[in-house]
């Protein structure tokens, strides 16, 4: 009766440190991917400016949601710096 209930607490161990290995990776993928579209808009705004929000959605194959998304955090960062409060007149260019 132990050897199953020992059984028992050793597979669900196993699963539940696999399960956690695989949310890590994919996490440290997704990281990855974000900071990879980050330098791409940066980069592109060596050469295109003002860039807009529709630009890098053209231009990097991202959605409206995740270009904002990019755009917010590299003015956090202090890289760019947003021109225009709403709508079509808002663009970004290079700090």
């Amino acid at each position: 009766m132990n050897y199953i209930i020992i059984l028992i607490a050793g597979v669900a161990l196993g699963w539940i440190m696999s399960s956690t290995r695989r949310k890590i990776s994919f996490t440290s993928k997704q990281q990855r991917e974000k900071e990879a579209g980050k330098e791409a808009i940066y980069g592109l705004l060596e050469t295109n400016h003002p860039l807009t929000n529709n630009d890098v959605e053209v231009m990097l194959s991202i959605s409206d949601a995740t270009a904002t998304r990019y755009f917010d955090e590299l003015e956090k960062e202090g890289k760019v710096r947003q021109v225009g409060k709403t709508g079509r007149y808002v663009n970004y260019e290079r700090i």
